[in-house]
């Protein structure tokens, strides 16, 4: 070790660490703007004790997004609103996919061992039965009772 103290605590793109004056600058956007897309909605950074705006670095770039659609495509910001929500409940799903995909997988898997477990099982001790051949079959032969004499 170098001396130096190691933190548990880690940076993420998810990590609350920009102020609004910063988070502004980063995305080219108006503090107040900031402000109205966060009382709508749009984006919602998170919040310091003392109820101050946290950005994320993926809060900015859902700023830039929001920015680009508006200006670049037009749309407006309840458009805007409801494709971030779709676009939230894809990546949802997705993930849900996954997971289930990864059950999926798993119980296959233990299917397989079970079968294969019951395979070995089976006794080898034993003959086959093998269904008779066209000219090899046995025909056994009843006499029928007699009847009596009238």
């Amino acid at each position: 070790m170098d001396g130096r103290r190691r933190s548990h605590y880690q940076l993420t793109d998810e990590t609350p660490v920009y102020v609004i004056s910063v988070a502004a600058q980063l995305s080219g956007l108006h503090p107040q703007t900031l402000r109205q897309y966060d009382r709508l909605g749009l984006v919602s950074p998170g919040r310091t004790a003392g109820r101050g705006r946290r950005y994320s670095a993926r809060d900015i770039e859902l700023l830039r997004t929001v920015q680009a659609l508006s200006q670049d495509e037009g749309i407006n910001l309840a458009g805007i609103k409801r494709i971030i929500e779709l676009e939230n409940q894809v990546a949802a799903l997705q993930q849900r996919v996954a997971e289930l995909s990864a059950a999926v997988d798993g119980a296959a898997a233990v299917l397989r061992q079970r079968e294969a477990q019951v395979h070995a099982s089976y006794r080898r001790d034993l003959v086959p039965y093998q269904a008779p051949q066209p000219g090899n079959a046995l025909v056994v032969w009843r006499p029928t009772p007699k009847r009596p004499l009238d």
